[in-house]
């Protein structure tokens, strides 16, 4: 049974960390706290491509730092905040007793998505790490999930993706085949889009929705 689950802002609270480092960061350059806002929808939930967020934030704060400081900042300073929700974890440990294999497919640097996997613990509670810049292809290319699958020892069409976007994980993970759990963090879901099999707020509750239906597909529901 495949379990596929997106790292940031699913397993991880990736949002709560950027912002409170954000706040940090234009605090230790004698902004106001309110700059902070500006940092937080200019990172786009970390989709703005490094580079261009520090070019962005070179020409806006008139830093010295050099653009190779920024980057080295965005990518690591806010991994020490990082949390991880309690239930997630106990979520995660009964899909495993459950039979179920669970592999994490993330966007992103490896040494980046790696030291964030290692600073939660993650490791313990997953049977695989696919990460986009090591495999040299991202979501929602539906080949990053099939190596995924095939590492996991699953064929598909079969399985389960989880994950919080709507492109990278929802219809990348239908395109590969795949049932979908959105973990929907509050939000609407895109009208326009084919909806998800499950959604709920959480990755917990997404994730026990997935144990108690099963691996076989099913009509879509909300939860």
């Amino acid at each position: 049974m495949l379990l596929l689950v997106d790292l940031d802002n699913t397993l991880v609270d990736r949002a709560s960390a950027f912002n409170l480092w954000a706040m940090h960061f234009v605090r230790s350059l004698g902004r106001p706290d309110s700059e902070a806002e500006w940092l937080i929808a200019t990172d786009r939930d970390g989709y703005e491509p490094r580079e261009s967020l520090a070019r962005a934030i070179r020409k806006r704060f008139k830093t010295n730092k050099s653009i190779d400081a920024l980057v080295n900042a965005l990518l690591y300073e806010h991994v020490d905040l990082l949390t991880m929700d309690p239930l997630t974890i106990d979520a995660l440990g009964n899909a495993r007793e459950s039979g179920w294999k669970i592999g994490i497919v993330t966007n992103g640097t490896t040494a980046q998505q790696t030291l964030k996997i290692e600073t939660v613990g993650l490791g313990r509670y997953v049977d695989a790490v696919v990460i986009s810049e090591t495999e040299r292809v991202k979501k929602p290319d539906p080949e990053i999930f099939r190596i995924a699958a095939d590492r996991l020892g699953a064929d598909l069409p079969s399985g389960w993706m989880i994950g919080d976007h709507p492109t990278a994980d929802i219809a990348g993970g239908r395109s590969a085949g795949l049932e979908t759990g959105w973990v929907s963090r509050g939000m609407d879901w895109p009208a326009d889009r084919a909806v998800p099999t499950v959604t709920a707020t959480t990755a917990a509750e997404v994730l026990d929705a997935v144990v108690h239906l099963g691996p076989r597909p099913i009509e879509e529901r909300i939860f």
